[in-house]
């Protein structure tokens, strides 16, 4: 069976041509697409959905930058364990509870200005492991990279957590 990079005629690497991405997708899915089974058999039919919901869990893996670097991890031979391994270093473990407690003040004071800086400071520490998983995806280094995913997880849930108290705040 194809992996996701197959499936579309990419590169298997992190970096993704966006456009070639997009392009590659619509032609699958207008090769498959149920319009064009309207005559076809039961079973064609049945092939061609697979097909389409295949391409499109394809898709939206490989857009996402996070989902992307699992995949690869993944693809690798590299269980991520997001279950069982929650370990992190501890410069990292305490960032995270400098910004949970930044942001109970900020709940506490409704201090819109501070959670506006604890968001900016989110988004630069998103866009720095972002890089940091592109780069040893890219050298091969998957289980440093596994850890990196594990640590963008953290901060996708946090990230939530201030879009909540953003939300809090402005009803």
């Amino acid at each position: 069976m194809q992996n996701h990079f197959e499936l579309f005629n990419l590169p298997q690497r992190y970096a993704v041509d966006a456009e070639a991405l997009n392009g590659a997708y619509r032609d699958v899915q207008n090769r498959v697409h149920p319009d064009k089974f309207v005559n076809a058999t039961d079973a064609e039919k049945r092939v061609a959905m697979q097909w389409a919901t295949r391409a499109n869990e394809a898709y939206q893996t490989l857009k996402n930058p996070q989902l992307r670097a699992r995949y690869l991890c993944e693809l690798n031979g590299v269980d991520l364990q997001t279950e069982s391994n929650t370990s992190m270093p501890g410069a990292f473990l305490m960032q995270q509870m400098e910004w949970r407690e930044e942001l109970e003040d900020a709940r506490a004071g409704k201090d819109l200005e501070l959670l506006e800086t604890l968001d900016g400071q989110l988004r630069a520490a998103r866009k720095d492991l972002l890089k940091d998983i592109e780069a040893r995806c890219d050298a091969g280094d998957y289980h440093a990279a596994a850890q990196d995913v594990r640590a963008m997880m953290f901060l996708e849930k946090f990230g939530e957590e201030v879009r909540f108290a953003f939300d809090a705040l402005e009803a």
